[in-house]
């Protein structure tokens, strides 16, 4: 009964792991198309002398000499286009808790279902938009309903095997690769051959539109619910009210929602989920930063065009696929710590190269050692921390982790896009690159820790 009970597990949780893969990557593809556009929508709107840029701007120019910073026009759009992206994830980490709280109650594919509903509307908005505010508006309404990709982490996070949810993380990993390759070269190549009739971003909008309605039909068509109904939670308004720890920094990393279940883990372990919590917030915080400002120093740098940033991020994906693929789902039990040790340090000398750059062959070979990292260090602690916890604790448990994750994606990019705008690129790339050794040494306080 046993074995037959086993078999029909990995069946499910096969099944489960193809559907999430591919609705994720359709969610992604549709995410991704803005990526080598941003810089140049930015520039656009900067040209045509849109009120609300024009607004922004002047504050921007009252602060400069306010603080004395030299005047630099086109550091401007990078300072703007970091504002953009920390408010998105700003939008993410508030919401999400709520997302969650949810699903708990409801189940993961109706809250799927809504989120892609939003996703879609934020795609159409941005289709029709002919100015700043209308483009402001599309980001924001993206920002409070960009919840798929927790949700389908969730969804892995219910898979009752182990060794399910680790191959899972890895698919989730690979969708990202795919996402990431796919989907910015199709963005740039839909923006180059617009019609002169319309503005060059509105075909990849109307794309992104596609991809998410084509992401709701699989949704509701093939996805199965992940969530059983002995661990839904009986009431949607407890969720919400305990979501309160997921909105406050302090207890976030102190994992305080998780001490207020039943049974909750041991001392041992709680430490070892702070350590990883610390270590996952200042990854990102630092990653996402330098991987937005990212397309902004190609493009001033090396004058890059549209096509040019979705050929980098096509080269950076096919690099973090084949390295998820021959490497990363070989990763044994008990190796992620090294693993993950091993990538950020890597990502050292992979910034500085990329921030000193003085020509394309120091940017490609800095892109390289920052794939290795981007494929592995998010999918290995996500699956050590998904570990912790039991059944019942698994959705608070990958809850505060995507709530870090956003916390640090707010963070991230407007602190180093203000760095960047202040001190120039080299100066920014530098210092962060340096701030790698925070995350090294946190993860030598968990260097024993092994998977169970």
């Amino acid at each position: 009964m046993s074995s037959e009970r086993g078999s029909e597990e990995a069946v499910g949780s096969s099944r489960v792991i193809k559907s999430v893969f591919f609705a994720l990557l359709l969610d992604l593809l549709g995410f991704t198309l803005i990526l080598p556009l941003l810089p140049s929508i930015l520039d656009h709107y900067g040209q045509t002398e849109d009120s609300v840029y024009q607004s922004l701007q002047s504050i921007v120019d009252w602060f400069r000499e306010a603080v004395g910073v030299p005047m630099e026009t086109k550091y401007n759009s990078v300072l703007f286009g970091g504002l953009i992206g920390s408010l998105f994830s700003l939008l993410q980490f508030l919401s999400s808790p709520l997302t969650g709280a949810a699903s708990d109650h409801y189940g993961r594919k109706p809250l799927l279902i809504l989120t892609t509903l939003g996703m879609m509307s934020s795609y159409a908005v941005w289709a029709v938009s002919r100015s700043f505010s209308m483009f402001l508006l599309s980001r924001v309404i993206g920002g409070i309903c960009k919840g798929n990709v927790s949700l389908c982490t969730a969804m892995i996070a219910d898979l009752p095997c182990p060794k399910a949810r680790n191959k899972g993380m890895m698919m989730v990993g690979i969708a990202f690769s795919l996402g990431f390759t796919v989907g910015p070269l199709m963005g740039a190549y839909f923006a180059i051959n617009s019609s002169k009739e319309e503005v060059f971003y509105h075909g990849p909008a109307v794309l992104a539109l596609v991809f998410s309605a084509a992401d709701l039909l699989f949704i509701i068509v093939m996805l199965p619910e992940t969530l059983p109904k002995q661990n839904k939670v009986s009431s949607v308004t407890s969720g919400i009210l305990e979501s309160g720890d997921l909105l406050n920094p302090v207890a976030l990393f102190h994992f305080s929602a998780l001490t207020r279940t039943e049974d909750p883990p041991s001392k041992e372990k709680m430490q070892n989920l702070k350590v990883l919590g610390f270590v996952y917030f200042t990854y990102l915080f630092l990653f996402s930063g330098l991987e937005f400002t990212l397309s902004f120093l190609t493009h001033q740098r090396f004058q890059f065009t549209s096509m040019q940033q979705g050929k980098m991020f096509f080269f950076m994906g096919i690099t973090m696929a084949l390295i998820q693929g021959g490497y990363a789902r070989r990763i044994k039990p008990g190796h992620h710590i090294r693993t993950v040790r091993l990538a950020i340090v890597l990502l050292i000398p992979a910034f500085a190269l990329i921030g000193l750059a003085w020509n394309l062959k120091m940017v490609y070979i800095g892109l390289i050692l920052y794939s290795f990292a981007a494929a592995i260090v998010v999918p290995c602690l996500t699956t050590l921390v998904s570990d912790h916890g039991s059944a019942n604790q698994k959705g608070t448990v990958m809850g505060i982790l995507r709530s870090l994750g956003a916390l640090a994606r707010a963070l991230g990019p407007i602190v180093a896009s203000s760095v960047y705008w202040i001190a120039g690129a080299e100066t920014c790339f530098i210092i962060s690159s340096a701030s790698f050794i925070i995350p090294l040494a946190l993860l030598r306080r968990v260097g024993g820790l092994k998977q169970e």
